[in-house]
């Protein structure tokens, strides 16, 4: 394995292939997946929306408190044996969710898919690649990103055909099948935790027996005792969520808000594709502009895109206007979703990244659990969604000052290793410091 990654190839593009394919892999737990199958648990059961949408709240929320153990067996057992334990897992619970009769069974089977599809498939995914990357870590994520952006635009029309063709039951079955017989195999034999284990290093894939004259730098990492400790962890927690509860929100009830509005179920199924195709071009930029702009920076431009999407999808009462609605919201979540991918090792370090990574998991879980309940409540008390549309605005708000204010953290480096000349963080990365 050695002689084939040489400074020829570099191992590191295996593993940002594998890590879109798990961003890929864990959209039967997203919520742009589960939206399409709500409409027909209502209609087959007779639940409320408002019901449905608090179990799915509550499901969630119940997950998103256990990523952190997740993230912390993540560092402790590698992302390999995870990704073949998740995704097995992973492919079980859609089994069990074409079983679903009750409301037990719906809180169980949502609660298993969004833990192990949403969370920890993304969790392996963001551990992963920090391990591998450093200098060009914003590049790496942005074309990882690309597993998750197709994802999100192949999977609404996918549920739609599966469903109008085999029925919601059988459609799940598919899901769980296509993820065992796809990922898990290539999770086993491909992945590498990191590329120390292999005589690697980050971003060249030169062995570590490399030439004298290589500079020696200082990466420092945090551990979570430690981040706890400062500012910046506790804001980019609150910025972690503030997505979650706005775009889970908004991608749970599109369907039923442009059925308000006279929209049509593939009208909106075509609007969640768009935004991950947008998303697309914008996850490249991004990348880039990471390795030159400050990470906050960067930051505070997702909340004003979630500002400007929440006043267009009041005004989007024509498939044009619906359309400007998808551009603007997919730029805004093709920047969130390598922001706060980068940020966590930039900030505090790869070494405990998992168990890091897992705690910023568990917020954005529990910012998606908290969005798709009170728009489901609105819609049961006013008959509409205006009124919470108006009220969502405050969090990106909040999302703008917490970003502004989140400064890198300052640590002394206490870890040596040897590293090539071009492998050097970006001038405000805290993490390397010759």
């Amino acid at each position: 394995m050695k002689q084939v990654t040489g400074n020829a190839f570099h191992y590191g593009w295996v593993i940002i292939a594998i890590a879109a394919l798990s961003q890929f892999f864990s959209g039967p737990g997203q919520t742009y997946s589960n939206s399409i199958f709500i409409d027909y648990y209502i209609e087959d059961f007779g639940w409320s929306r408002s019901t449905v949408s608090g179990i799915y709240s509550a499901a969630t929320l119940t997950a998103g408190f256990l990523l952190f153990f997740v993230g912390r067996l993540i560092d402790r057992n590698g992302s390999r044996k995870m990704a073949v334990a998740v995704s097995v897992a992973l492919a079980v619970a859609c089994f069990f969710n074409s079983f679903v009769t009750s409301l037990v069974m719906l809180f169980i089977g949502f609660f298993f898919i969004r833990l192990l599809g949403q969370g920890s498939m993304a969790l392996i995914s963001s551990s992963l690649i920090p391990q591998w990357f450093v200098k060009k870590r914003g590049r790496a994520i942005s074309i990882a990103a690309i597993g998750g952006l197709v994802s999100s635009a192949a999977f609404p029309l996918l549920n739609v055909w599966l469903i109008e063709s085999f029925g919601w039951r059988s459609s799940w079955l598919i899901l769980g099948i296509i993820i065992i017989v796809c990922f898990t195999p290539l999770a086993l034999f491909l992945i590498q935790n990191s590329p120390e284990e292999m005589g690697l290093l980050p971003d060249n894939g030169a062995a570590l027996k490399a030439e004298p004259e290589k500079k020696l730098i200082k990466e420092v990492s945090w551990s979570v005792k430690e981040a706890s400790k400062t500012r910046a962890f506790w804001l980019l927690l609150l910025c972690a969520a503030i997505p979650g509860i706005v775009n889970t929100g908004l991608t749970f009830h599109l369907v039923s808000i442009f059925a308000e509005k006279s929209l049509s179920l593939e009208t909106a199924a075509g609007i969640l594709s768009l935004t991950a195709l947008i998303g697309l071009p914008v996850t490249f930029i991004t990348g880039i502009l990471l390795e030159k702009v400050k990470v906050q920076y960067m930051l505070t431009l997702v909340f004003a895109g979630e500002l400007v999407s929440l006043f267009l999808l009041q005004k989007a009462d024509f498939l044009a206007t619906a359309m400007v609605f998808g551009l603007v919201w997919g730029v805004s979540m093709g920047i969130e979703r390598i922001v706060m991918a980068v940020v966590w090792p930039n900030y505090f370090g790869r070494k405990h990244i998992g168990s890091i990574s897992g705690i910023s998991m568990a917020m954005v879980v529990t910012g998606s659990a908290l969005g798709p309940l009170p728009l489901g409540i609105a819609f049961d008390l006013f008959g509409g969604y205006t009124e919470i549309l108006w009220a969502l605005m405050i969090f990106p708000i909040f999302g703008i000052v917490a970003a502004l204010l989140a400064d890198p953290p300052k640590k002394e480096a206490s870890i040596q290793q040897p590293v090539a000349k071009e492998i050097e963080g970006p001038a405000e990365n805290p993490l390397l410091a010759e």
